[in-house]
């Protein structure tokens, strides 16, 4: 028992993952469902742009036309790279040449990622680095050589990963890293390049945890769910496949590629590596369904590179594809064996059931007329038992309705004994307080105090004491009669809306309604009378104690005239 229950604790997150990681494939593939949108959102804000562009000039054209070459740069390379060269031109006749180089060394970067190496050292040897420039700032000029550098540091990097001559990536990886460091004295520390640059290199050394930590860092400067945070959560999903950890992995994989799609990233390298994990794991349809789509965005941006990274993919889940289907194809041959099998075993089985079933059909013809007459004697008799059914539900009902006449009689005499006998008490009380009063008004007039009998006359201390020793006496007769009505009352309310007494044997304004109620005053004017209040102040005490009850309103007041029977 022990075993199994540790078993079970093992096997809980895992489970608990499965599930959350399948939530997550949902909601990439209607992410997917929704690009679309996502696309029209972002084309919509390049025509604003366009429009901009178009009206601007000067200082002022040259910041739309870069702002043009950021919207498009995951989106479409081609135009990228037309914004770019508007910019080139727009900062040579400013004779910005701080910001030309940077545009250049941009330009140099748009090529390499989409796989023109050759064009992009062009490029940059065809740059001439001033050594006096005429940037706005110093900081503009640092930043247009920290490009340059993390250009030359870019094609190079690519061409030593790419080349498959021992001597020559040698040469290629020299230079990569004679220009990071440049790159680094020049680029602010915090800028996306070195951030990737540091954390690629801690990586390669094997120091995972200042890998990680740099990581951390990185993520604390970018927006979440933005075109960057895609980048830092694709390193991520890198830095925690290297720690091994698969459920962080995924997640912050599937945090890249949501953001990818959501901000409509044509150059998408998170699908990619999600595409191959579901492969690897696999869900070669889920893979197969997301390499299409990544292999569209790809034809979109018009990344020479991408298309080769997934071609392998996209060859590997087709080869996986046929070994499916032959699979699949031998299972239903074997499939249509069997069942062949089972049809003729089907057809010998119902050859002997209709051999058995010809005997039977003898046998129910012999049955058939013995049935015949068991069936008229057992109508006969079925009739007669109804009869005799029916009127004894007729007697038992009309006994049921004679008990409840009869118990609703007994308490109705019950009630009217003990209210009438208290009546004609109250009645004789009531006369002698008249002759009393009498008395006392024939005393002061006869002593000329009238200025004290008008003060008596003006009080309605007499008319409250009265009310009060009338409420006492209904309350202390309706408890007598039924002890019980005050916890069976509030049995029938929500908790919060109970009502206790505070006094003993004595009723508040809202249990004194429904005793009423329960005596059989329905009449919220009757009771109004009764209680010297408006009907309106009846009508709402009735409403709020309703809205407590515990079961449906309009069956609360005839629960309440049933309560003590």
């Amino acid at each position: 028992m022990k075993k199994t229950l540790a078993i079970l604790l093992m096997l809980m997150p895992l489970m608990t993952w499965g599930q959350d990681l399948e939530s997550r494939y949902r909601e990439i593939d209607n992410a997917i469902a929704e690009s679309p949108r996502f696309v029209a959102q972002r084309e919509a804000k390049i025509a604003v742009a366009r429009r901009a562009f178009e009206q601007a000039s000067g200082r002022q054209k040259y910041d739309e036309s870069y702002r043009l070459f950021e919207l498009y740069r995951p989106f479409v390379s081609d135009s990228a790279i037309y914004f770019l060269r508007q910019c080139i031109d727009l900062a040579e006749q400013m004779g910005d040449m701080s910001a030309a180089v940077q545009c250049q060394a941009q330009l140099a970067i748009r090529s390499t990622n989409i796989g023109l190496y050759d064009e992009a050292l062009n490029i940059l040897d065809s740059i001439l680095i001033p050594q006096t420039t005429k940037p706005p700032t110093p900081q503009t000029t640092n930043t247009a050589l920290g490009t340059y550098y993390e250009a030359y540091n870019n094609v190079y990097s690519e061409l030593s990963y790419y080349t498959r001559l021992d001597d020559i990536r040698k040469m290629y990886q020299q230079k990569e890293q004679y220009y990071e460091q440049l790159m680094f004295k020049y680029l602010p520390a915090t800028s996306e390049s070195c951030f990737l640059r540091r954390e690629q290199k801690a990586q390669n050394n094997g120091d995972l945890e200042e890998s990680m930590r740099i990581n951390d860092e990185w993520l604390k400067t970018v927006e979440p769910g933005s075109h960057p945070y895609a980048l830092v959560a694709l390193y991520r999903y890198i830095e925690f496949k290297l720690h091994r950890d698969t459920l962080q992995m995924m997640h912050w994989l599937t945090e890249s590629v949501l953001a990818d799609i959501r901000n409509a990233v044509m150059d998408q390298g998170s699908m990619w590596e999600l595409a191959n994990e579901l492969m690897l794991q696999g869900d070669i349809e889920r893979a197969s369904s997301y390499i299409s789509y990544t292999c569209d965005c790809a034809n979109r941006y018009g990344s020479r590179q991408r298309n080769w990274q997934i071609a392998p993919l996209l060859s590997h889940i087709a080869n996986n594809y046929k070994s499916q289907s032959e699979r699949t194809t031998s299972q239903l041959w074997i499939a249509v064996a069997a069942i062949s099998v089972l049809a003729m075993l089907l057809l010998v089985v119902l050859f002997l059931v209709h051999r058995r079933n010809q005997q039977l059909h003898a046998a129910r013809n012999d049955l058939r007329t013995s049935n015949a007459q068991l069936s008229a004697l057992n109508s006969q008799l079925s009739t007669l038992i109804s009869q005799l059914s029916i009127q004894k539900d007729e007697l038992a009902a009309l006994n049921g309705q004679l008990s409840t006449v009869n118990g609703q009689l007994t308490e109705s005499n019950r009630v009217k004994e003990e209210y009438i006998g208290r009546f004609m008490s109250l009645c004789s009380q009531y006369i002698d307080k008249l002759d009393n009063y009498r008395k006392m008004v024939n005393k002061k007039m006869k002593n000329k105090e009238l200025d004290e009998l008008f003060q008596i006359s003006k009080s309605t201390e007499l008319k409250e004491k009265e009310l009060e020793e009338l409420y006492e006496n209904f309350d202390t007769v309706f408890l007598h009669l039924f002890p019980n009505f005050i916890d069976d009352f509030n049995a029938l309310l929500q908790p919060e809306m109970q009502i206790h007494p505070k006094e003993e044997n004595r009723l508040t304004t809202d249990i004194r309604i429904f005793a009423l109620i329960r005596l059989g005053f329905e009449d919220s004017s009757k009771i109004a009378e009764f209680l010297h209040y408006s009907v309106n102040t009846i009508y709402n005490y009735r409403a709020r104690i309703k809205n407590g009850a515990l079961c449906n309103r309009e069956q609360f007041e005839t629960q309440v005239k049933a309560l003590g029977s």
